[in-house]
């Protein structure tokens, strides 16, 4: 059974102690920095302090809505001036894999993309082509045409080797429908992240392994996932960032995806923040997926400065 997780928040000696023990802090975003459009109150200065003590902070986010790009206009305007090789998401994890890892035949490298822009953008920034996504062709109801183009198998792209799934805002019959034929002929399932819920506005949502639970129903496979807790993710970044394992920190607010990455991925150690997605009681629990090596109440009481 593991060890009970230390409580730093208000112990200045033991949150000393902890920024000490680690060179890179790995942040997950939604729940920790900010839940929606909200920046928690303290997370830039946090960002800053930790900056300021030499500490490397690498931002790994499930959201596979927003490139990196987009993840860095959001991140400077909470008050986070980045770069975008601080960033690190579930949609560029995926893009890395297919174009580099995935050895595709040269007439099966297209994606059917179940999920939003921040994916496609990934996909063309890796040269990899795609359909369906935010394709308004796709974000309509389906017809008795579609019904028998996609029976007869007319409708499909012959070139089309992975289906893709995120977060997809315009989840609908047609896409799905979509998904599970190209999934019936072969295509390779990929998934961005599983993550069940998102939370925003003080609330949850649904998230992308609610999107693209319909396709594992439907066809009895299941995706292999590349956001967290992948370990196909973990030595992406490890690989891009050249980091000690030993001597980094993955922050987050969900065990079963931030907190079991850095324990899969035998990280230093663990922190969990308590303005997200889990609370105490979830990892006190006999069967809890994961337990925290640190927890606070919130990101900003790690801050000496304050």
């Amino acid at each position: 059974m593991a060890s009970p997780p230390k409580y730093l928040t208000g112990d200045k000696a033991a949150i000393r102690e902890f920024i000490d023990k680690f060179d890179t802090f790995l942040l997950d975003c939604d729940g920790v920095l900010w839940s929606g459009d909200h920046v928690y109150e303290g997370v830039p200065e946090t960002i800053a302090y930790l900056r300021a003590q030499g500490k490397r902070t690498v931002f790994v986010t499930n959201n596979s809505t927003k490139a990196r790009p987009e993840y860095l206009k959001k991140l400077k305007n909470a008050g986070i001036p980045s770069e975008v090789e601080d960033v690190f998401g579930s949609s560029y994890s995926a893009a890395i894999y297919i174009s580099r890892i995935l050895k595709l035949p040269a007439d099966k490298r297209k994606v059917f993309v179940l999920g939003e822009a921040g994916i496609e953008m990934e996909l063309a920034s890796e040269g990899i082509q795609s359909i369906g996504g935010t394709d308004p062709n796709f974000r309509r109801d389906i017809t008795q045409a579609d019904f028998e183009a996609l029976a007869n198998g007319s409708a499909l792209d012959p070139e089309v080797g992975v289906v893709l799934c995120g977060l997809d805002f315009h989840v609908n019959y047609l896409k799905l429908a979509y998904g599970m034929h190209y999934l019936r002929q072969g295509a390779i399932f990929l998934a961005t992240n599983s993550d069940s819920t998102l939370p925003m506005h003080h609330n949850f949502f649904l998230g992308a392994g609610s999107c693209f639970i319909p396709l594992i129903n439907a066809t009895g496979m299941k995706p292999l996932e590349l956001g967290k807790p992948s370990q196909a993710m973990m030595d992406a970044v490890e690989g891009k960032f050249q980091l000690d394992r030993a001597k980094t920190c993955m922050i987050g607010d969900r065990l079963n995806t931030d907190i079991k990455f850095g324990i899969e991925g035998k990280l230093g150690g663990t922190l969990h923040v308590l303005t997200g997605v889990h609370k105490k009681a979830d990892w006190d629990k006999e069967d809890a997926v994961a337990v925290p090596a640190f927890y606070a109440d919130k990101l900003s009481d790690i801050c000496l400065d304050s």
